[in-house]
């Protein structure tokens, strides 16, 4: 018994460990994301958001590739190929908007805060289309996540913009491909495909994206915003390029960083180390872009940190009592 629960402590351990790591490379990909696409009159690179976001998972695609062929090609077969494809569409295209955001001036701080939107979307996902029941825990959680979402983005104290509303976008894109991961779960595909499947469609469709919004470009000029159809598929040099190679390896890195987390611990347990990115990525950007968060970060950050911790608490307690019974 005692060494079933020092395996256990030691797998929580480990867990931990890797999440925090890798919740340092999604807050160093953030910081990344926001200053390359940032105008040069504003101390940034002025690279295509679409652009970025295409060449960022061409490079973590070369990364990864000893990862995929570990997992192995064999596992891309299944019985549900549509699905899978929308699923890598949706989670693509949650990328261009999430840094589309940073281009058009969202501070980091309250992009990656306003995320913590994404959990009730799953929530509601879940119960409409998947037929789950979220338990009143989980309900409670959200909606206290959604309020410190809605405090760091300052309504009634700083005004609300337009562009505030692009990272709840993304995280109803993510939700979804949440959902759909959770859908094709229960279809019977394997943890393995599920994640081949991701790495090896994502970059593809990124690609089909910014084909996307080039056509629109050159077709309906005007038509899309400054910034985002211009010169997508520019490389950028010298200092730039450093940092968009550094960009995808930081991705790659953090996607695999996270796979051997949930490889030694649960994933719901996980969780709060997970939402350390918040505050990380809000650090990055104070300490390297001069992004001071506003006063309405803190308190609403922590009820983000304190919903992840509650659900944490909570169904620990549910998994402790279930094994003794």
């Amino acid at each position: 018994m005692s060494q079933v629960s020092s395996s256990a402590r030691n797998g929580a351990a480990t867990g931990a460990f890797f999440m925090i790591v890798a919740s340092l490379a999604f807050a160093g990909s953030n910081l990344l994301q926001s200053a390359l696409p940032t105008p040069v009159e504003y101390g940034g690179y002025g690279m295509s958001s679409t652009g970025m976001a295409f060449w960022q998972y061409v490079i973590a695609s070369v990364l990864a590739l000893p990862l995929i062929l570990r997992i192995g090609l064999g596992n891309l077969r299944t019985s549900h190929p549509i699905a899978h494809e929308i699923r890598a569409f949706v989670s693509a295209l949650g990328v261009h908007v999430f840094v589309y955001g940073f281009a058009t001036g969202v501070p980091i701080w309250q992009m990656v805060t306003l995320l913590a939107t994404g959990p009730l979307f799953i929530i509601l996902g879940s119960t409409l289309f998947l037929g789950e029941r979220a338990s009143t825990v989980r309900i409670g959680a959200a909606l206290v996540g959604f309020v410190g979402a809605i405090i760091v983005s300052g309504v009634g104290a700083e005004g609300l913009s337009w562009a505030a509303f692009i990272p709840v976008l993304a995280a109803a894109l993510w939700a979804t491909t949440d959902v759909l991961t959770k859908y094709l779960s229960k279809q019977g595909e394997s943890p393995e495909t599920l994640t081949i499947s991701l790495l090896v469609l994502v970059t593809p469709n990124h690609l089909l994206i910014l084909l996307a919004v080039w056509a629109l470009g050159i077709t309906s000029p005007g038509l899309l915003p400054a910034g985002l159809a211009d010169n997508v598929f520019a490389l950028p040099g010298g200092t730039a390029l450093a940092l968009l190679v550094l960009l995808g390896a930081l991705t790659a890195a953090a996607q695999y960083l996270m796979a051997v987390a949930y490889k030694a611990a649960d994933a719901t347990y996980l969780q709060p180390f997970g939402d350390l990115k918040v505050p990380l990525s809000g650090l990055l950007g104070w300490i390297f872009l001069s992004q001071v968060p506003s006063a309405w970060f803190w308190p609403g950050a922590a009820l983000i940190l304190a919903a992840s911790t509650v659900i944490f608490l909570v169904e620990s307690g549910r998994r402790r009592s279930l094994s003794m019974a």
